[in-house]
């Protein structure tokens, strides 16, 4: 499982910051995700972001600079995409990509456990 360490920890570092919630890291998709309150908000797979958002945001998110679609079983699963460094590379692009995850993430369903 490799993802950049560094990009974990900004990642860290930003959802700390945020009151209220639970963040629970754990080893999956490749790399580690962060689960907060119970669901998978945010990974990190390699360099990448890998984000889960309100589908019906998918025309705007798919915009954004660094956005790869996310690719299941040959279809794009809607409300997940990866980013590429370039897509967050400078601080307020970084979160966006966070605050995207956190706003969708009450809305999200939790996976099985």
């Amino acid at each position: 499982m490799a993802y950049n360490i560094e990009l974990a920890d900004r990642v860290r570092e930003s959802l700390s910051l945020v009151p209220d919630i639970r963040i629970e890291e754990k080893k999956m998709f490749s790399g580690l995700s962060f689960l907060v309150n119970d669901k998978m908000c945010i990974n990190i797979s390699h360099d990448n972001l890998m984000c889960r958002y309100n589908p019906d945001l998918e025309d705007e998110v798919s915009e954004k600079k660094g956005f790869l679609p996310m690719i299941m079983k040959g279809k794009q699963l809607k409300g997940y995409c990866y980013v590429e460094p370039t897509g967050f590379q400078k601080p307020d692009d970084f979160e966006y990509w966070i605050k995207l995850c956190l706003d969708y993430n009450p809305m999200a369903k939790s996976s099985k456990k």
